[in-house]
């Protein structure tokens, strides 16, 4: 599944189970910048930092510490970043800085995403095939987006849709590694994802446009996908042997 929502310069993307936003915050002819805006995403950080080190400090082996250090790192960099973005008071060369990490942590998070599964709820080829997928066309999506901002959105769709739809191939072992929970929990991630961009595209609902408005739903829906999408990293860490 993969959608595709661009309003102004925002991007929303939701590929197969694994989903993630991309806002540039270059609205020229916004009248109207709720003051909360950014707040959900700064005042994630922190949470999802602790939340992090909790994973990696509590997974049984060191695969699963490693597993959980990628997650985490992408993690931070997506919060990390987007808080800066949304909140940062900087000049125009910073901003373009922070515009082309912002569209390259779409890769970096699928890609985070997906390593704990492919570690510690895959193996043989299944796992190399996951691995070497996702990060080669998370390395390759990177440069592309860095080097490229504004290239023909087809070209970059079709490589969020290769990553997406990784999972596809192998959901059987997937299911069998990770079990019903784990696979179902990243799935309400997804379709909490799906609905936020919903509200995204349609800016609506806009409960209070001078303080939280559509935006900031928006941004508390993917909050709330990323934590169903935490808790299935975390089964799958946890259950690590």
């Amino acid at each position: 599944m993969i959608s595709l929502t661009t309003y102004g310069t925002v991007t929303y993307v939701t590929v197969g189970f694994m989903s993630v936003t991309s806002v540039d915050m270059g609205f020229a002819g916004s009248p109207v910048r709720p003051r909360l805006r950014g707040w959900l995403h700064a005042g994630a950080l922190p949470v999802t930092t602790i939340a992090g080190f909790v994973l990696v400090a509590l997974g049984p082996t060191l695969q699963a510490r490693v597993a959980a250090a990628v997650y985490a790192a992408a993690s931070g960099l997506l919060f990390g970043v987007s808080a800066a973005y949304h909140r940062g008071v900087l000049g125009p060369r910073a901003t373009e800085v922070l515009r082309r990490i912002d569209h390259a942590n779409i890769y970096l998070i699928i890609a985070g995403t997906y390593t704990p599964f492919a570690l510690l709820a895959l193996d043989g080829a299944a796992r190399a095939a996951v691995l070497g997928t996702v990060w080669t066309g998370a390395v390759a999506g990177v440069l592309f987006r860095v080097l490229w901002i504004d290239a023909p959105r087809m070209l970059y769709t079709g490589l969020y849709l290769a990553l997406g739809w990784t999972a596809v191939f192998v959901l059987p072992q997937l299911l069998e590694g990770a079990g019903v929970v784990a696979v179902a929990l990243v799935a309400v991630g997804g379709v909490l994802y799906s609905v936020g961009g919903v509200v995204y595209g349609v800016r609506r609902p806009d409960p209070s446009p001078r303080w939280f408005g559509y935006h900031e739903v928006f941004h508390a829906l993917t909050l709330a996908a990323y934590a169903a999408q935490y808790a299935a990293v975390s089964i799958v860490v946890y259950s690590a042997t």
